[in-house]
C-alpha cells in the first residue's frame, strides 16, 4: 500500500490516511462566529477523503485575530455555534476535526487580504491595539504593539486554557496550538521580536517559556489524553539572526517531553525582510531534521501538490504525514486522485460511489 494511504496515530487519535488538510484562514466570520461560508467549506473538507481536516487559526481572545473577520473561541456563543455546525458535518462524514489556537499578537488588526491586509490603527474602525513580548512592530508603519506584562501573559495563557475546553465542548477531536508565521508565540520565540529581561527573554529556554506553559496550560483544561498538536515555523529565514532549526529541535524535544502528539512543521511569517527559498518541497527539510530528533510524528507543508511528490517524502522518511492547504482549496477532491494514481483505495461516502471511473472499479468503497 502507498504509505500516504496507510493509517497513522496522533495519540489516540487514529487517522484514516496521512493526508491532513492544514489550518487555512477563511477571514469569513462575523464577531468570531461561524457564517454560512464556514458550513460550505467544512462540509467540503469533510468529503474529501482527508486523514484530518484542522479548522483554521481561531483567536483565544477579541484582539487576538488576525482581521476582525477571524473565527474565535472567546465565548460561549461563538462554541454553541461552531458545535452546531460541527455536528452538521459530521452527520456527513466521520473525518476528524481539529481547531488551531491562536493569538495574532502583533500581526493582529489587519484588512482582509483581498482588501489590501494592512494594519488597522487602533484608533480607526475595525482596528484595535495589538500585543507583542516587545515594543517592536511587525511592519515600518504599524502602529507598535504593547509589550504583555507578567499578569497579561498569564491571562493570554488562562484564554489558551478556555478556549481548549470550549473547543473539546464544540466537538473537535483534537487541537492544534498555533506557534508560527510571526504570531504571538512565535514571537516570544524569536530573538528578532522578543527583546524581553524577564523569565520569557534572553536565553532559549525562556523565549519557549510561553509556548510550553500555554501548551501545559491546554493539557490540564483538556481530558487525560486528549490529542494536541503544535505548529512551528521552523526558520525565519533571516539566517543566524533569528528564529533557526537548532531552535526548533530544542522547542520540538521539549514538546514531545510534555506530552505533544505531533509537530506541524512550516516556516516563516515573523520578518519583513526574510528570504525564502520558495520551491517545491522548500520546507521538507525542516520536517526531516526535527522527524530526526523526535519520536512523535512529524507533519511537513509548503507547495506538496502531486501525489507522487507527498509519497516520495514519506517514502524516504522526511515526515510522517503530508499536510496540504492551497492544493486541497484549488482541488477539493486531491485525495482521490491521489489514491487513482497510487493505486490505493480510499473511504467516501457512498452518495459518490456511482461517480468512480470504470477502470478503477475497486478504488472507492464507503464510511
Amino acid at each position: 500500500m502507498a504509505k500516504l494511504f496507510e493509517k497513522i496515530n496522533f495519540g489516540q487519535l487514529q487517522l484514516q490516511n496521512k493526508i491532513v488538510i492544514a489550518p487555512m484562514c477563511q477571514y469569513s466570520a462575523l464577531e468570531g462566529e461561524v457564517s454560512y461560508w464556514h458550513e460550505q467549506q467544512w462540509a467540503n473538507y469533510a468529503l474529501s477523503g482527508a486523514g484530518l481536516c484542522i479548522v483554521e487559526a481561531t483567536a483565544v481572545q477579541d484582539i487576538g485575530r488576525i482581521s476582525y473577520a477571524d473565527l474565535g473561541l472567546w465565548n460561549d456563543i461563538q462554541r454553541a455555534k461552531i458545535k452546531a455546525l460541527l455536528a452538521k458535518v459530521k452527520s456527513l462524514s466521520p473525518m476528524p476535526f481539529g481547531v488551531q489556537l491562536a493569538h495574532a499578537g502583533r500581526k493582529a488588526s489587519c484588512h482582509k487580504p483581498w482588501d489590501g491586509g494592512g494594519q488597522i490603527a487602533p484608533d480607526q474602525a475595525l482596528g484595535w491595539q495589538t500585543v507583542s513580548a516587545s515594543e517592536l512592530a511587525f511592519a515600518e508603519h504599524d502602529h507598535p504593539p504593547h509589550a504583555l506584562t507578567t499578569d497579561e501573559i498569564q491571562q493570554v495563557i488562562q484564554d489558551f486554557a478556555t478556549a481548549a475546553r470550549r473547543a473539546v465542548d464544540a466537538g473537535f477531536d483534537l487541537i492544534e496550538v498555533h506557534a508560527a508565521h510571526g504570531y504571538l508565540l512565535h514571537q516570544f520565540m524569536s530573538p528578532l521580536s522578543n527583546q524581553r529581561t524577564d523569565a520569557y527573554g534572553g536565553s532559549l529556554e525562556n523565549r519557549i517559556r510561553l509556548t510550553l506553559e500555554v501548551f501545559q496550560a491546554i493539557q490540564a483544561a483538556v481530558p487525560e489524553g486528549y490529542p494536541i498538536g503544535v505548529r512551528i515555523s521552523a526558520s525565519d529565514w533571516m539566517g543566524e539572526q533569528g528564529w533557526d532549526v537548532q531552535s526548533s529541535i530544542g522547542l520540538s524535544t521539549a514538546l514531545e517531553q510534555l506530552g505533544a502528539v505531533y509537530i506541524h512543521v512550516s516556516s516563516a511569517g515573523l520578518h519583513r525582510e526574510q528570504q525564502i527559498d520558495v520551491k517545491p518541497n522548500y520546507q521538507v527539510g525542516f520536517a526531516a531534521q526535527i522527524k530526526q530528533q523526535v519520536n512523535i510524528p512529524v507533519i511537513t507543508v509548503g507547495l506538496i501538490t502531486q501525489a507522487q511528490q507527498a509519497e516520495q517524502i514519506l517514502q524516504q522518511e522526511q515526515a510522517d504525514a503530508i499536510g496540504l492547504a492551497r492544493a486541497i482549496l484549488y482541488e477539493p477532491r486531491w485525495p482521490w486522485h491521489a489514491a487513482a494514481e497510487l493505486g490505493a483505495q480510499i473511504a467516501i461516502a457512498p452518495q459518490y460511489l456511482r461517480c468512480q471511473p470504470h477502470g478503477l472499479k475497486n478504488l472507492f468503497h464507503s464510511f
